[in-house]
């Protein structure tokens, strides 16, 4: 298929893209470079450089390429961020999302799979999450992810658009070429090794009075590999709505920074912390839907696997990308 990406310079969106390569798929990436990196850029693809909040450029893209599908992966997604430019996150996410949307229906394509969040579902009452879990988001971020959701909804209803959501969890770890490289960096694993690599003395660590076996944090931890796959299958099965990518299981903040130790060799403090206000105590996916629909089981998000795999890229990328 001919396939065009958004955000494919991004951390989720460079795996994926390397993955529809080796299968086979003729891949054009759009992506601005704000918070993507040119060097995540694989070769093999064509790229064009722009911002989907320029509806006249994601128009141009696409009547360009005519793809047959697109994977949209382009967004803001730092929710302490959208709680501060809420603004930004409907620009971007949501206008930007609706230029993407009116270019398709211009260019004639009308399949997508849209790269969406378990953030649509706020804080549940209930674990695991299924699809059909009330969605409350608690924040800009979510809400306009959700929000973008409701677009396609609409599109597939009166314009013959072909959706798939893919909410997925906690995603880590690395390709052998591509991997994590965020400013600001907010998520646990890589925030942990920096600790191994130098950059920092400690891991903190929020809160360590839950409702779980050692207290701290419980997350459905995802690997980008898995991630990746998903949205393979979902390119070419028949069936559109909304997915839970997940392992159904869970590890704790301190089971994380337990098998960062083993792998690494090194002993990584911790810095205690308070609790960050609405963490959850316990969010982790119910992923049945995904193996029903999509045929997709993870394959290589073993909590070892994952620390080792961005561990092995984080070593040879020790400050990210051409730094």
């Amino acid at each position: 298929m001919k396939i065009l990406v958004t955000g494919g310079a991004g951390y989720i969106g460079s795996v994926t893209a390397e993955r529809l390569l080796d299968e086979g798929h003729v891949v054009t990436v759009f992506d601005n470079l704000e918070r993507g990196h040119r060097e995540a850029l694989d070769p093999r693809a064509q790229f064009i450089a722009g911002d989907l909040r320029d509806s006249a450029a994601i128009e141009r893209a696409l009547i360009q390429t005519r793809p047959e599908a697109v994977v949209h992966f382009a967004a803001y997604a730092l929710v302490g961020e959208s709680m501060e430019h809420p603004e930004a996150y409907f620009g971007n996410n949501l206008r930007g999302g609706i230029n993407l949307a009116e270019a398709m229906l211009k260019a004639g394509t009308r399949r997508i799979v849209f790269s969406s969040t378990c953030a649509t579902y706020g804080q549940p009452e209930r674990s695991p999450i299924t699809e059909d879990t009330p969605q409350a988001p608690t924040n800009p971020y979510g809400e306009s992810k959700l929000m973008f959701e409701k677009v396609l909804t609409w599109y597939q209803r009166l314009h013959g658009f072909q959706t798939v959501f893919l909410r997925y969890f906690n995603a880590c770890g690395a390709s052998e070429k591509y991997g994590e490289d965020h400013d600001p960096e907010t998520h646990l694993i890589p925030n942990i090794l920096k600790v191994p690599l130098g950059q920092q003395a400690a891991v903190r660590v929020f809160g360590d009075d839950y409702a779980t076996p050692d207290g701290t944090c419980i997350r459905d931890y995802i690997h980008i590999a898995d991630l990746a796959r998903a949205h393979c299958l979902a390119l070419v099965k028949d069936f559109t709505g909304a997915v839970n990518l997940g392992t159904g299981d869970g590890y704790s903040v301190r089971q994380v920074v337990d098998m960062a130790r083993r792998v690494t060799g090194h002993p990584i403090p911790i810095a205690q912390q308070p609790r960050r206000p609405g963490d959850p105590a316990r969010l982790v996916a119910e992923a049945a839907k995904a193996e029903r629909v999509l045929g997709w089981r993870p394959q290589h998000s073993q909590l070892e696997e994952i620390v080792r795999t961005a561990w092995a890229w984080h070593r040879t990328h020790p400050r990210g990308y051409g730094k």
